[in-house]
């Protein structure tokens, strides 16, 4: 799902954000005589807790801070294929931050993509997901952002080939994949899962990563939440549609919830790009909220095959005997967590059997796990998890090929041979 930036045209952040404004006035039930009333400060003070929370479940953190650096005061670099693209600063400096817009501005660029001075952003910032929330949530969001501190840093200027350094080369995307307008509910679905739908779909935009895009960076509407390669990013978001990948619809509610909450359940873990937003982002929703995405989750319709991702195929032979190889380097370097049977420890140690993550059409995943190793995000529910160690530079691209070979043809597993070509390729790909 959240959906850290997609490596593509749609995968650059260029929000606008909120203004320091003296007062925050509304209207409705403030109105007296006519005349606009200023909110309270136990008011204000609890739309800034909530535009908190929902800037969490935006995960807004994740783009616009750099590693070490101040939150929100962006310059992250982001890596498309059409070139470096710098995240700006959101704080409410005046002079280097957006301290100048108002809550009518911010909305805007939720709404509809546009900034203050009626320029069109980037599809990266996920408008057409946040198109979806409410102007009520918006203006909690922008008050919690008018109220953190300044801070005076630049914003570096992206650095895109021609001709996608031209912004007028938008209208023709937004034509094609845009289309304005708040989540409207579901009137024959309950309120919990209206909930879960306004957040998956809106502020979760999880459909980012878990949609495939095309070679315009648009999303292949037909195919939502079908999956996708993270172009550069070198993982693949499973499908949430297909039970041969990550499809939901066999999993208890509570399997859902538990992954999205601590980054582990009985049913596996999260690794790579959604190990990110379950630590930045999921681990701080309230049950409700996260039981709510659950609930809608598992309603996503299933199809019987996912999306068949560019894969590199090996004889028939030769897969026999990587998965023979495979055997013996499984014994010696994962039996030991994962059981000579592939049943594992859940949920320290995943199991491998019967694991569609592990026999989905594409092996980038399992292929970087082997090569790379990782850890579950680090949540309070789970504040020291098991990791997975590297074996880069203890296997060989054909024994990692072999290994990963055994493993998605082993206990039942339905998976294919994988050719050593492919773990070269992924070897020498940027971790991040």
């Amino acid at each position: 799902m959240k959906r850290k930036s997609l490596f593509a045209l749609s995968a650059v952040v260029v929000v606008a954000a909120a203004a320091l404004v003296p007062v925050l006035w509304s209207g409705g039930d403030n109105l007296h005589n006519g005349t606009a009333v200023a909110a309270t400060p136990a008011d204000q003070a609890a739309l800034v807790k909530k535009g908190e929370y929902l800037a969490r479940a935006g995960d807004c953190i994740a783009c616009h801070t750099v590693r070490g650096g101040k939150q929100f005061a962006g310059g992250l670099p982001m890596a498309t294929p059409f070139g470096t693209m710098f995240t700006p600063n959101i704080t409410p400096d005046d002079q280097y931050g957006i301290g100048k817009w108002t809550q009518d501005d911010f909305y805007r660029a939720m709404h509809t993509g546009r900034s203050k001075d009626g320029s069109l952003l980037y599809p990266g910032f996920p408008f057409t997901s946040y198109t979806k929330v409410t102007r009520a949530d918006s203006d909690a969001i922008y008050a919690y952002l008018r109220s953190i501190p300044p801070v005076a840093v630049p914003s570096r200027p992206h650095e895109l080939k021609f001709p996608f350094n031209q912004r007028n080369m938008l209208i023709g995307w937004r034509t094609l994949f845009f289309r304005e307008g708040e989540y409207k509910p579901d009137p024959t679905k309950s309120v919990e899962w209206n909930r879960g739908a306004y957040l998956i779909e809106g502020l979760g935009h999880c459909g980012m990563c878990h949609t495939s895009i095309n070679a315009m960076g648009g999303p292949v509407s037909s195919a939502a939440f079908a999956g996708g390669l993270i172009p550069l990013q070198n993982w693949y978001a499973p499908s949430l549609t297909s039970n041969k990948e990550a499809g939901l619809g066999d999993w208890e509610t509570k399997d859902i919830a538990d992954l999205l909450k601590t980054g582990v359940s009985n049913r596996g873990a999260v690794f790579g790009p959604m190990a990110e937003v379950v630590h930045n982002s999921l681990q701080y929703m309230s049950d409700a909220d996260i039981n709510a995405m659950a609930t809608y989750l598992k309603t996503i319709p299933q199809k019987s095959e996912a999306p068949e991702p560019m894969q590199l195929e090996t004889s028939e032979k030769f897969g026999g005997e990587l998965l023979k190889q495979g055997q013996k380097i499984y014994a010696d370097n994962c039996a030991k967590c994962h059981a000579d049977n592939g049943l594992g420890m859940p949920p320290a140690f995943p199991p491998l059997a019967n694991n569609q993550s592990i026999q989905m059409p594409s092996a980038v995943n399992p292929i970087r796990m082997v090569l790379n190793g990782g850890y579950p995000p680090s949540t309070d529910a789970n504040p020291h998890p098991y990791g997975m160690p590297p074996f880069a530079q203890s296997l060989s691209n054909q024994e990692v090929a072999a290994v990963v070979t055994y493993i998605r043809m082993s206990w039942g597993n339905h998976g294919t041979a994988v050719s050593p070509q492919q773990v070269s390729d992924l070897r020498s790909a940027p971790l991040d």
